[in-house]
């Protein structure tokens, strides 16, 4: 069972061997699978069966679904940490708080990088060393960086990253250049790094690693199966996530799509794409039915979501359509509040995750979601990406943001009398 690079713009397909990540009209490809092949070689229980498998390859939460990554991929060529794997969590307090019967996080923090972006690394990565790249490349505003960066160490391929100076937290920056990652800070934002990897890439000069690379929502693709999996293939209402660069708006609704092709899926989930009000040009865009596409000047505390022109915007508007999917935006307030009042729970995830919860929050108030829907929230990043935000937010040092659920740092004299007096007092407060 092999595969093609699809332009969804045209149609006009390319064989495998193809170096590009454009066709020749300008459109994003897709890796093409063949839905009639794909039906004669996997099931639910195929991959019922390989979850069960340590073996390498099939120990990943990606690679155990290849022939509908990448088929007939060499399985020696495959960069593989483990990936994917990640949990399905019931958070019933934080449903209650929202108006929900029932609500399920998939936090995709828990990958090795600590963030979704591993799921669609393996992939593109294992690719660019199969094809003998020199030196692979990536726009970031952090995790897309760290991940990269970790995955070209494990097989000793040179990565060039390029971040927006200042913009980036001090975590994933770390992990960065800790990895090895030749880290270049660019006077801009994060869409000028985006153009310099593109014309860099066009010109040959580099392999590029971010989504517009057809090999990583491939990847990204298995967060959509691995979910579903885990809740015994029975699909949820909804399915709500962060949107920046689209990416895995673009690749949960072709996961979505080709499941229900193959006759895998019987009912659709609808997704729900969630922006920062400082950095909604997709939202935008939907607002105007996709009559025109807005760009905007990004600027939130969501870092990760800091996109104000996002690459993969055809192919967002064609997974929204296949999934009758819709957007919403929430600020700053809102998601830092969200974070809080997540966290509170025992689950801990960087702000653009919580920008989800924040926008079930909205689109529940909306009456879009139903309080008696199944919905889950994808998580996509761990807490401790942006532990800046997170102290200065229950320290009350964000301008503009009121820290209504902060929690305390307390001082003492370090004599046992002075905590016992502190202990006492707390407990009177309940």
């Amino acid at each position: 069972m092999g595969f093609l690079l699809n332009c969804i713009e045209c149609g006009k397909q390319y064989e495998p061997a193809a170096s590009g990540y454009l066709c020749g009209c300008g459109g994003l490809l897709d890796i093409y699978i063949d839905i009639d092949q794909a039906k004669t070689q996997v099931s639910l229980e195929k991959f019922d069966e390989r979850a069960k498998n340590s073996s390498p390859g099939r120990s990943s939460g990606v690679w155990r679904y290849k022939e509908l990554i990448v088929p007939d991929f060499d399985d020696d060529a495959i960069v593989s940490i483990h990936e994917g794997n990640t949990r399905l969590y019931d958070v019933p307090q934080l449903a209650k708080s929202l108006g929900l019967d029932a609500l399920q996080i998939k936090h995709e923090g828990e990958n090795p990088s600590g963030s979704f972006k591993d799921r669609g690394m393996t992939v593109a990565v294992s690719r660019a060393c199969q094809q003998g790249a020199k030196i692979i490349a990536c726009a970031s505003t952090g995790n897309t960086s760290a991940s990269m960066a970790l995955y070209a160490a494990r097989c000793g391929i040179k990565a060039l990253v390029l971040v927006p100076e200042g913009k980036v937290s001090k975590g994933k920056l770390a992990q960065t250049i800790a990895y090895g990652a030749i880290t270049i800070e660019i006077e801009g934002d994060f869409d000028d790094c985006m153009k310099m990897i593109m014309d860099g890439a066009q010109s040959g000069m580099i392999y590029p690693m971010n989504s517009v690379n057809p090999f990583r929502p491939a990847g990204q693709k298995t967060i959509i199966w691995e979910l579903l999996q885990q809740k015994n293939w029975n699909p949820p209402d909804w399915i709500v996530f962060p949107a920046g660069n689209l990416g895995n708006y673009s690749a949960f609704g072709l996961a979505i799509q080709e499941f229900y092709d193959i006759g895998l899926l019987k009912k659709k989930p609808r997704l729900a794409g969630v922006q920062a009000a400082g950095a909604n040009p997709f939202y935008k865009s939907y607002c105007s039915q996709f009559e025109n596409r807005y760009t905007v000047q990004a600027e939130t505390l969501a870092t990760a979501i800091r996109i104000g022109n996002p690459v993969n915007y055809p192919r967002a508007v064609r997974a929204l359509k296949w999934t009758d999917g819709v957007v919403t935006e929430v600020d700053d307030q809102e998601i830092m509040d969200a974070k809080a009042q997540v966290e509170r729970g025992g689950i801990g995830a960087e702000p653009s995750s919580c920008a989800a919860v924040a926008g079930l929050r909205r689109l529940l108030k909306e009456n879009i979601i139903k309080s008696d829907d199944n919905v889950v929230v994808i998580f996509t990043g761990h807490m401790l990406k942006d532990s800046e935000s997170t102290l200065s937010y229950h320290t009350g040092k964000i301008p503009g943001i009121d820290s209504r659920y902060a929690g305390k740092l307390y001082k003492l004299k370090p004599t046992i009398s002075h905590l016992g007096k502190f202990i006492e007092n707390e407990l009177e407060k309940n």
